[in-house]
């Protein structure tokens, strides 16, 4: 951290010292992360030892689901507690009305163009309920769900401090001309390359020469790194909570070198990512996925190794899970890693649609001589049940949400469960799902008339291939009447859906 923050974040940490027997949490969200890209889903070819790890010595989730089907929205749900039939934020919504805010040089000389659209003043965020139970407060990443200036900054929902992306949109580069350090902006060495560039038409997609205007000074996961060890200095003796936001691994692919030439070396040469689908060209898109997935599990043994070294990981719990399933574009290969299985994760069934592969996320808790060791789940819960379970762990009263705290499922005692869960998406058509039991129905393309509920027995069928919706007319007409309940009208018209 800067020297300017030195002071005023020892200060917070001073002030909640007396607290400091309360567990630390760590909540790390990773970003388009497909529930079969970690070892202990069984991935075959990613690497990621630290975060099998982690599982091995705690509990791992095989019903975990996600906020919805992509970033802001699934944050909003995250950090209030409020599935999206009722959260404030449904959808992505870069605020157009501001002006031409995708264009990045335009962004860089006028910061009012940045980010997304905020929430109210007057949203609760679980930052701001910790802090009443004692906690210093930290979201470093991605942030997503206000401009800034607005009235919904990280520090103003909560958060002691930030650093990172502020706006979603320039996370398309993982070498930005500048990152958020709480209300301002951190200018770096890296000059602006708009995201999206191609190659220059006469460049030889072959030769690695061709793609060098891609890799820059200042990689934005090592800044952000190296914040979050900073973090633990100042506040080891105090009870804290950190959000660590990666925008790892979603695209544009961009990774270090080392681990590139390791999975090179591993899978051979590969056919280069010209941009055809967006975001920057690659010369070995396979490779460098891998290799973010790689080089952030190897950042996560970091901050094990640290939280150890200063004798605090016995008393933190670490929640980790990704903000949506994996990616389609920007040369991504969810076929190639069978990122979601077994479930299905190509366009219409992974990031941006509510089908398994688009929701249902890893989730792995770690807490020493807490959460038994190799131990597994199997309970339903999702992104709305953060809120009130950090609440039981800090031991603060949480607002009402709709979701149920699981730390009696992490401390292996009796757990109330979900009836159902719920939630609607206005983008890719729009689109509603439940998951109730075994049962998981959706509609899609809502905004064309459509009103018909598929139906589908996840037990037998986790790939959602065979509608059994007219064999259970009971069944649906349940599901039709909660699709009804907890579906309120959104504040923001970008987010209605036809009735």
């Amino acid at each position: 951290m800067g020297l300017a923050l030195l002071a005023p974040l020892s200060s917070v940490a001073e002030e909640h010292g007396a607290n400091k027997k309360k567990p630390n949490i760590i909540y790390i969200l990773a970003d388009d992360l497909g529930i079969a890209e970690l070892g202990c889903y069984g991935q075959q070819l990613i690497e990621t030892p630290n975060i099998d790890r982690l599982a091995k010595e705690g509990m791992t989730f095989s019903n975990h689901y996600s906020g919805t089907a992509v970033s802001a929205p699934s944050r909003c749900i995250l950090f209030t507690g409020l599935h999206s039939g009722h959260a404030y934020i449904r959808g992505n919504d870069e605020m157009p009305e501001r002006g031409n805010v995708k264009d990045h040089r335009a962004v860089l000389a006028d910061s009012t163009l940045e980010g997304q659209r905020p929430v109210p003043a007057e949203t609760v965020m679980i930052p701001a309920l910790l802090k009443q139970a004692g906690y210093t407060t930290a979201c470093i990443g991605k942030w997503g769900l206000g401009y800034p200036g607005s009235d919904s900054t990280p520090n103003k929902m909560g958060f002691d401090f930030f650093y990172g992306y502020n706006c979603q949109r320039e996370a398309h580069t993982y070498y930005p001309p500048f990152l958020y350090r709480n209300e301002r902006r951190e200018y770096l060495n890296n000059p602006l390359v708009v995201p999206y560039t191609r190659l220059d038409k006469d460049a030889d997609p072959y030769d690695e020469k061709s793609y060098a205007r891609y890799t820059l000074n200042e990689y934005a996961p090592d800044l952000m790194y190296k914040e979050i060890i900073n973090f633990i200095d100042l506040t080891k003796n105090t009870p804290f909570v950190l959000f660590w936001t990666t925008p790892v691994p979603h695209v544009p692919l961009q990774a270090p070198k080392k681990w590139i030439k390791h999975y090179v070396n591993k899978f051979g040469d590969e056919k280069p990512y010209t941009g055809n689908q967006d975001y920057f060209p690659c010369r070995y898109p396979r490779a460098t996925y891998a290799a973010m997935v790689s080089y952030w599990d190897e950042q996560i043994g970091g901050l094990i190794k640290k939280l150890k070294e200063e004798g605090i990981y016995d008393n933190t719990l670490i929640i980790f899970t990704s903000d949506n399933g994996p990616t389609f574009n920007g040369g991504s290969d969810a076929f190639f890693f069978d990122s979601a299985k077994p479930f299905k994760s190509e366009w219409g069934w992974g990031k941006a649609s509510l089908r398994e592969g688009g929701i249902r996320v890893p989730m792995i808790a770690s807490w020493p001589r807490k959460i038994k060791a190799g131990s597994r789940s199997d309970l339903l819960c999702a992104f709305w049940d953060i809120m009130p379970t950090f609440c039981e762990v800090a031991k603060v009263e949480c607002p009402p949400t709709d979701g149920i705290s699981f730390l009696p499922e992490l401390l292996g005692k009796k757990q109330r469960e979900h009836d159902f869960l719920y939630w609607e998406y206005p983008d890719s058509g729009g689109q509603k799902a439940v998951r109730m039991g075994k049962w998981k129905a959706i509609i899609l393309n809502i905004f064309k008339g459509n009103r018909r509920i598929q139906l589908y027995d996840l037990e037998s069928d986790p790939r959602e291939q065979t509608d059994v919706a007219r064999y259970h007319p009971d069944v649906i007409k349940r599901i039709e009447d909660i699709m009804k309940k907890e579906h309120t009208e959104p504040e923001i018209a970008s987010f209605k859906m036809p009735d």
